[in-house]
């Protein structure tokens, strides 16, 4: 039996929001960061929905926000 998606939660969260707000990312950054944030947590190659998410790229853009706030 196959492993769940550790982060398949947030993937799927983000394609309801996108789809809930006609596909405007600006409304979906908070399932977003959250989606980051999961892959950021993982080895690389670990979560199968995080491919478009490479970690560095994830923690810099985390670190962005957070140095904006």
């Amino acid at each position: 039996m196959a492993q769940k998606d550790p982060c398949q939660k947030q993937a799927c969260e983000i394609q309801k929001c996108l789809q809930a707000n006609n596909y405007m990312e600006s409304k979906c950054e908070a399932v977003i960061k959250e989606m980051l944030l999961c892959c950021a947590r993982l080895p690389k190659g670990k979560s199968i929905s995080c491919s478009g998410f490479e970690k560095k790229t994830a923690e810099e853009r985390l670190n962005s926000d957070t140095a904006s706030d």
